[in-house]
């Protein structure tokens, strides 16, 4: 991604279209070493105009996304544009579902609910890409001590960034634009949820979304790599694990800790 930077700025000024597929996520690649390794991938996604990009876990995620990137690259002027799909190369264990259309057009707005949240939601944790192992194991040991836990899987931070932006701006001008897709996911929390961020990339690829409804939230990411080893072992050491994740949902609150 970082090697192909100028030529996408060039292309992107030129309404040039194609899809571009890196699979660089993050340490997930440490097997390999450092060179493969990336951190801020997803800011560049997120911060390149005329761009759309991707980051999902599961490959019935990636089919909706594929089905509607076709459409989006041949459109024309604004209402279409090159896409950037970040994929792993990690292998995960997949779900078993059939993808009804409210949730595919929720995937390709930028994220939905795998868990959703409760009335009484005490912590929700939001993750992007080769982290879903653990952000899921962790909201599964989360609920085992009684607590409404929510799961939201983001598949754009791109997409739900800009739409919230583009609401905003639009408030700003005096019109009352239809909630943002994230403002419509996170307004089913509540104001005292604590929301735990997880991204196998800069911590503020998803910081952000406390920022959205005012929620208490804890960044987890990366702010250097390079090492090489097992996944476990370089998502323990980096605290992208699922004890780290625990840690992070119960750091500032009352009660007791939980078992990590």
């Amino acid at each position: 991604m970082a090697r192909g930077l100028d030529a996408m700025n060039d292309v992107c000024c030129q309404d040039v279209r194609f899809m571009l597929a890196a699979p660089q996520p993050g340490i997930a690649l440490a097997s390999e070493g450092g060179a493969h390794q990336s951190i801020g991938t997803p800011l560049i996604g997120m911060a390149q105009p005329g761009l759309s990009s991707f980051e999902p876990a599961f490959v019935d995620a990636l089919a909706v996304i594929l089905r509607w990137a076709l459409g989006h690259v041949q459109r024309e002027g604004d209402a279409g544009g090159l896409v950037y799909l970040r994929l792993s190369t990690r292998s995960i264990e997949q779900p078993r579902r059939d993808i009804a259309p409210p949730i595919a057009d929720d995937i390709v707005a930028g994220g939905y609910w795998l868990r959703p949240p409760g009335p009484n939601c005490s912590v929700a944790i939001a993750y992007a890409g080769a982290v879903a192992p653990e952000a899921i194991a962790a909201a599964g040991l989360l609920a085992e001590h009684r607590r409404d836990v929510g799961g939201l899987a983001v598949t754009s931070a791109d997409r739900l960034f800009s739409g919230w932006r583009a609401a905003e701006t639009a408030r700003m001008g005096g019109v009352t634009p239809p909630h943002s897709q994230v403002e419509r996911l996170l307004r089913a929390l509540p104001r005292e949820c604590r929301l735990v961020t997880v991204a196998d990339a800069h911590p503020t690829s998803l910081g952000w979304l406390g920022s959205v409804e005012g929620h208490w939230v804890r960044a987890l990411g990366l702010d250097r790599l390079g090492q090489s080893g097992s996944i476990p072992e370089v998502y323990g050491a980096y605290g992208l694990d699922s004890a780290a994740i625990l840690r992070a949902a119960q750091a500032g609150s009352p009660g007791a800790p939980l078992p990590v």
